[in-house]
């Protein structure tokens, strides 16, 4: 089935830095009938003389159960005409349908999903005031109140109206370096619970210094049920806000091990995949980086800390050759153990300059237990092509129990993968908060067959500038017996359910809880 969606980076020869970011993506299902649908926002170039081209509009698309995706846009009242980067799906009024948070190079917006098929712009009324260039967005409850929060990156200063020149040794245009740019302080919009937001960031402590920030995983890190915050910046040391409880902050990236990779350097993270690939009860992070710097993984000890752990597990040769943005950690073929997907491409073209590949391959790595192999080249012909990839965000959208992957490009059609996996037994559930938020955005689940345990949870945010199905899948191979499902809600409440059967889907309501 074939997604007709090209995101239009405005590429000039101006060399706007703007042209680099863009290409988000979400998933929701906007008019309730149970297919997901998708929202992307659209570029553009603010220079081009060329009308269609200078004024963009986002595109919401509707999926008609799972066979083909047709623009609503108009109809549904989708009318963001800024320079787009990202969208950050969640149900912030907690009515049961999926509101939009779209993070553009320009004022941001906010939809609230009116619930008969079209959105409302809410952004002045809401009091969202985010004129910054924004990239991703996470949607979470980040001081227990039961509605979701929403926790904003910022980049860097820059106007795209009136540009800062960058130009190369010859004397050309040529896209910023973010160190000759300065860092803007990031957002976070508590939700007052009346459909009003305040900006609380620097009172909570989820600023720090030099973030030029482009990518965010809200979950509990270090196992004591609070949301932590992790983001991702360009060139400057990562941040990790650790909770302190009723939506309060510390920094502590360099005390935990993951400010920087192991060798003490700073890197440009871009995307984040979030997953327990060791499989320890603690999720681990997959930050995605430049040419000739590799991505890094780190693995989570708890309390411990992070652990640069990327040559130890072989992921470091494989990614110098490649510019990074997008990832998701997940079990694509349900055979039992995680695997990476990353969406690569070059913020600029610089092979007469260094030799690096401009449009470049999406890479697929699986892990044995202990080390990751690309696998890419059995994966389909998809990987065979070389994009200028952006967004990475998962979904069902088939509804046949796996993870399928959209992948948005620069200047080309978007990616729309199917997952034919051969595949394993498995899980997949999804979650209807009462107490806690409505999407049950932060729910700790552990799954046991056997003597085996897995754990995960419904982080807020993770890849890059895009929102995934709000669904967790368990993978276990050839394994059949039923399981034991023990979910902690945000609230505090408890289940814990028997003899589960593998291979379906299930809902897990709230009300079945029980207090702590």
């Amino acid at each position: 089935m074939d997604l007709d969606f090209v995101y239009d980076n405005g590429y000039s020869r101006a060399r706007l830095m703007i042209e680099s970011t863009g290409g988000g993506g979400g998933w929701l299902d906007y008019d309730g009938d149970g297919w997901l649908d998708l929202y992307l926002p659209q570029g553009g170039n603010p220079f081009a003389r060329d009308e269609s081209r200078r004024t963009s509009n986002d595109e919401l698309y509707r999926n008609v159960q799972g066979q083909r995706f047709v623009r609503v846009s108009g109809q549904a009242g989708i009318r963001d005409q800024e320079f787009g980067q990202g969208a950050a799906v969640g149900d912030f009024d907690d009515d049961g349908f999926d509101d939009v948070y779209v993070s553009n190079a320009g004022p941001d917006r906010l939809y609230r999903n009116q619930g008969d098929g079209t959105f409302q712009d809410v952004t002045a009324a809401a009091g969202i005031d985010n004129p910054l260039w924004a990239s991703s967005a996470a949607w979470a409850d980040l001081d227990g109140d039961a509605d979701l929060d929403l926790y904003v990156c910022n980049y860097v200063d820059y106007d795209p109206a009136n540009p800062i020149s960058c130009l190369s040794k010859e004397g050309t245009p040529g896209i910023c370096h973010p160190e000759d740019v300065a860092a803007v302080p990031n957002k976070c919009y508590f939700n007052q619970g009346d459909g009003t937001f305040q900006n609380l960031a620097d009172e909570r402590g989820l600023n720090a210094p030099l973030g030029k920030s482009l990518g965010v995983v809200v979950a509990d890190f270090n196992g004591d049920f609070l949301p932590d915050v992790y983001v991702a910046n360009d060139t400057t040391a990562n941040h990790l806000f650790v909770g302190k409880g009723r939506g309060y902050f510390d920094e502590q990236a360099v005390v935990m091990g993951c400010a920087m990779s192991g060798m003490g350097h700073y890197q440009a993270s871009m995307g984040i995949a979030f997953g327990d690939f060791d499989e320890n009860g603690f999720p681990d992070l997959y930050c995605t980086h430049f040419t000739m710097d590799s991505n890094t993984l780190y693995a989570n000890f708890g309390p411990a800390g992070f652990e640069d752990v990327t040559r130890k597990t072989d992921l470091h040769l494989p990614t110098m050759a490649y510019l990074a943005f997008g990832t998701v950690m997940v079990d694509f073929d349900f055979n039992g153990r995680q695997d990476l997907f990353v969406a690569n491409g070059h913020i600029d073209d610089w092979r007469e300059k260094t030799g690096d590949a401009w449009y470049m391959k999406p890479q697929l790595f699986t892990f044995d237990g202990t080390r990751w192999h690309d696998c890419g080249s059995r994966a389909g012909g998809y990987f065979e092509r070389e994009w200028l990839g952006r967004a990475v965000a998962l979904a069902d959208y088939d509804d046949d129990g796996d993870p399928d992957v959209l992948v948005v490009h620069q200047n080309d059609v978007a990616g729309l993968l199917r997952n034919d996996s051969d595949r394993g037994h498995f899980l997949k559930l999804r979650f209807r908060g009462r107490d806690s938020n409505r999407r049950g955005v932060g729910v700790h689940v552990t799954v046991e067959q056997g003597g085996r345990r897995l754990v995960q949870q419904l982080a807020g945010g993770t890849s890059y500038c895009a929102s995934h199905e709000p669904a967790l899948f368990f993978g276990w191979g050839e394994a059949s017996a039923p399981c034991r499902v023990t979910v902690v809600w945000p609230s505090g409440k408890r289940q814990d359910i028997r003899d589960v059967a593998v291979d379906q889907e299930l809902t897990l309501d709230e009300l079945q809880a029980e207090a702590p």
